[in-house]
């Protein structure tokens, strides 16, 4: 199960999430910009505040690594791309977040075979692996597809080059 961070970051991702309306026109032509077609309609398929967050989190990866190529800038717009899978919106998300701390583990993976809200809430709490299989399908590189499985673990749990990793992890903690 996913680790999503101090509850400072999940306060400012969570007051970030009401503010109305997608990322700019510049941002979103940036973004898509980078983006494979099949990438492109996932991305497009994220909520504003995803996309909005996403844009951030590359943006401030490119801050860290310079001109980074392609694939890890993919990772950065799409790292959660698997929550799409669960359909959750603002209150949902939150309310799974807090069940993930206050449940067991394999309660919650049980909830994979259930039906309705606790389905919902599974398959939010396993994004990471979610985002991967869409990614892999999309036909993304394999450090996009690696990172979005990777990005809640710990780092000695990384394929991905770790000054990579360490860039895409602070960009998303901002």
């Amino acid at each position: 199960m996913a680790s999503y961070g101090p509850p400072s970051h999940l306060l400012r991702r969570f007051v970030g999430s009401l503010r109305p309306g997608g990322p700019s026109e510049v941002d979103r032509l940036w973004a898509v910009d980078h983006l494979l077609p099949s990438e492109a309609d996932l991305w497009t398929r994220l909520s504003d505040a995803d996309r909005r967050h996403a844009v951030a989190v590359a943006r401030g990866v490119m801050d860290r690594l310079g001109e980074a190529e392609r694939p890890v800038v993919v990772a950065a717009l799409l790292h959660d791309v698997g929550k799409l899978a669960s359909g959750l919106g603002t209150a949902g998300r939150v309310v799974a977040t807090l069940v993930a701390a206050a449940v067991r583990p394999t309660t919650v993976a049980s909830w994979s075979k259930a039906l309705g809200f606790r389905r919902r809430v599974a398959d939010y709490l396993r994004h990471p692996e979610e985002g991967g299989a869409l990614l892999a399908e999309a036909g993304s590189d394999p450090l996009t597809v690696a990172w979005a499985v990777e990005h809640h673990r710990p780092p000695h749990h990384w394929t991905v080059d770790h000054r990579v990793g360490e860039a895409l992890a602070e960009a998303d903690d901002d």
